[in-house]
């Protein structure tokens, strides 16, 4: 049994999100599992920009999956799959942050943040080196400090850092993310770049792109989870009984 869906899955791995969102309305499970595995990076990381804690910010992605899956009526195609799934993400990882502090702090930072000299943009270098077995202890540690770093930004920096350069998405994109102008996308990746330059040697750049892993087990345990709620809810067919 195990093998036959690991062959579904598989196979199911090269259609593109239009088709596993068709397969996936009804009630194709595996569908279901292959979008979440798919886009479960971009989420997590787009989470945790906001959350700053891994265990919130996953339990805010099983939220964002829960959402998307009772709604899939509501996903016409105007904009892509991941677009869709990332705005869910981010309007449950921001509701949950709400409700843990006082509104007001993004727009006071951001008030700050337009006070700065804009000076010279300094481009954060974001190619990957190689690993190998000497340098991959380093690199770990490199990753963990960067981590640490990052998560020391105000938010309104840390969530562009995020979305523009480990998600490397557009300004326009990050923009309609965050319901701000592209101008002041530029304004906040521009200190957030400064504040890390500020703390880290220009080396240090190559784990950036490796920030924030969501994948292997928990990749996969994610996938199990939602699917689990889903057939709870009448929206996945339950399993077969053996025997039967």
């Amino acid at each position: 049994m195990q093998a036959i869906a690991q062959r579904r899955l598989d196979s199911l791995s090269a259609y593109d999100d239009t088709a596993l969102v068709d397969l996936a309305r009804r009630g194709d499970e595996a569908a279901v599992r292959v979008i979440i595995q798919r886009h479960n990076r971009r989420l997590f990381r787009t989470a945790r920009a906001v959350l700053r804690d891994d265990a919130e910010a996953e339990d805010a992605v099983q939220e964002a999956y829960m959402r998307a899956f009772t709604k899939l009526d509501g996903f016409r195609g105007e904009s892509s799959l991941a677009t869709w799934l990332t705005r869910i993400a981010l309007n449950e990882a921001l509701g949950r942050l709400r409700r843990k502090r006082a509104s007001g702090a993004l727009t006071e930072l951001d008030r700050a943040a337009a006070t700065q000299s804009e000076g010279t943009i300094i481009m954060f270098p974001l190619t990957q080196a190689s690993a190998n077995p000497e340098t991959e202890l380093a690199r770990e540690q490199i990753r963990s400090l960067l981590e640490h770093i990052i998560d020391e930004l105000p938010e309104p920096f840390r969530m562009v850092l995020i979305l523009r350069d480990v998600e490397e998405m557009s300004t326009e994109d990050v923009a309609a993310h965050l319901s701000i102008k592209p101008e002041t996308v530029k304004t906040r990746l521009h200190r957030a770049r400064k504040l890390i330059r500020a703390a880290l040697d220009k080396r240090f750049a190559a784990a950036l792109p490796e920030l924030f892993p969501f994948d292997g087990w928990r990749c996969v345990d994610m996938a199990e989870r939602v699917v689990r709620r889903l057939r709870t809810e009448g929206l996945l067919p339950a399993l077969p009984e053996e025997g039967r």
